[in-house]
């Protein structure tokens, strides 16, 4: 049997509580799953996090030339989204449908692509039900009055990702038949009020929610794939329940890594619908660019807290203005370049390349990558402002790296010409309104404020004209 590969890439295991080489078999993808969300309402800024996390982590794997199988569910069936659909007065499956494509819709604003794979629990109920048949013939689960239970007491491993003992552990779910109070559902017999059901061996019903995820990435991924990801709320019981019932019934890993995402917080809260501090994921994308809003989620670690408010908006803006005005210097260069090599800018282009693959190669460190990036762009500042003109092949290939680093963090498209942002054609609409209201010291604030987005208004036999610094 051939030896797996060390890809050269480090991750934070949640399981083991350190880091650890990423390993794949020899001309075999590394297979991601990540726990995508539940159906039942628009997604917010927080549950956009891990799609932006994970989605990054497969660009810097595909960087590295390695093959990647990125697989990400849709939960369409669940109490929420009975209790939803309940309440709006509109059958269950309509209101899950509604809300799987948009949360297509608001994610695809992110410009981040898709995951190759979007199971959903209504299209995967043959795996569930014979996963679960599989656990009932190993005697890790019963049914009871319909339901079925998994055996938590006959799984010795249980509470190592969460760190937990069965003696802390109270579960939430209640149920007729129960032999043991940690016991948890794999199926559920239907009830009144539930509008939809499937049939089973047990009566009819509808899965539990976490054998729903268990078998969707033994489906699409096989066994002991390389990376299961999602936000640090779902350690435990999610993915606790999920190494249960998928490691009982192979006896073997569910997944190598386990990684897990730090929440949002707003008002020093963490950011949840069931706290109601939410912002709608779309609502921020209608107010700020896609490209800062990537940003903000990258100049964090993923395993840090990530504080919701416009400073930290403000500042991931701001650094995409500096490398977009660094991008625009670099075209413009190109259009009337010199002769010289400049050494220092071939330098920085090696250090750079070499700083951000390091920084995402170790842990997804997205902070120090664009750290790398920002070096970068000073040097190619200094090198345009100086003496000397670099030479077309040299601005080529500044330009080239440059593009290609933003890219695998899904930002290329601050490369994005000399288009005029709306938010600079607003403010200078709004020094003209100034300067005709006479209101000088105004109109003079806003033409600075425009320069610091990287353009300047001169004037023109047809008004004032927007162009790049």
């Amino acid at each position: 049997m051939s030896q797996p590969i060390d890809t050269g890439v480090q991750l934070y295991n949640t399981l083991t509580k350190t880091k650890e080489a990423l390993h794949v078999a020899p001309g075999a993808p590394v297979r991601i799953y990540v726990c995508g969300p539940t159906v039942y309402g628009r997604v917010h800024i927080g549950n956009a996090r891990p799609f932006v996390v994970f989605s990054v982590l497969t660009r810097a794997l595909r960087r590295r030339r390695l093959e990647v199988r990125f697989v990400s569910n849709l939960t369409d069936i669940n109490d929420k989204i009975y209790d939803a659909a309940r309440a709006e007065g509109i059958p269950s499956g309509e209101l899950a449908e509604r809300y799987s494509n948009a949360y297509i819709e608001d994610t695809n604003r992110l410009g981040l692509g898709r995951p190759d794979a979007e199971p959903k629990v209504t299209d995967t109920l043959p795996e569930i039900v014979a996963l679960i048949e599989e656990l009932i013939a190993q005697d890790l689960a019963y049914a009871a009055h319909g339901d079925v239970y998994f055996r938590v007491t006959h799984f010795a491993p249980y509470g190592e990702l969460s760190g937990r003992n069965l003696d802390e552990l109270i579960s939430g779910e209640g149920g007729v038949g129960k032999e043991h109070p940690l016991d948890f559902a794999l199926w559920k017999a239907n009830k009144p009020g539930e509008d939809t059901s499937w049939p089973s061996p047990w009566g009819p019903g509808r899965p539990g929610w976490h054998i729903e995820c268990s078998a969707m990435a033994e489906a699409l991924l096989g066994r002991n794939f390389e990376i299961h990801g999602g936000g640090i709320d779902l350690i435990f019981p999610h993915h606790e329940n999920e190494i249960a019932q998928s490691e009982g019934a192979n006896e073997e890993p569910l997944a190598q890594i386990w990684m897990h995402n730090e929440m949002l917080e707003l008002g020093g809260e963490k950011m949840a619908k069931s706290v109601g501090n939410i912002a709608r994921l779309g609502d921020v994308l209608d107010e700020w660019d896609r490209e800062v809003v990537v940003a903000y989620f990258l100049t964090s670690h993923y395993r840090s807290k990530l504080p919701f408010d416009d400073a930290r908006l403000n500042d991931a803006r701001t650094v995409c203005e500096r490398i977009g005005n660094c991008l625009r210097a670099l075209r413009r260069a190109l259009a009337a370049p010199g002769g010289s090599e400049a050494p220092e800018l071939a330098a920085a282009l090696t250090t750079a390349e070499t700083d951000f693959d390091a920084a995402l190669a170790d842990d997804l460190n997205t902070p120090a990558a664009i750290a790398a990036i920002q070096v970068l762009v000073r040097v190619v500042n200094g090198a345009l402002d100086g003496d000397a003109r670099p030479s077309a092949e040299r601005l080529t290939e500044t330009h080239t790296l440059l593009v290609g680093l933003l890219d695998t963090l899904g930002l290329a498209s601050l490369d994005a010409g000399d288009e005029i942002p709306a938010e600079v054609v607003a403010l200078a609409k709004e020094r003209q309104a100034a300067r005709d209201g006479r209101d000088f010291a105004r109109a003079d604030a806003l033409r600075d404020e425009i320069a610091a987005h990287g353009f300047t208004l001169r004037d023109g036999p047809d008004g004032p004209e927007l162009v790049p610094a």
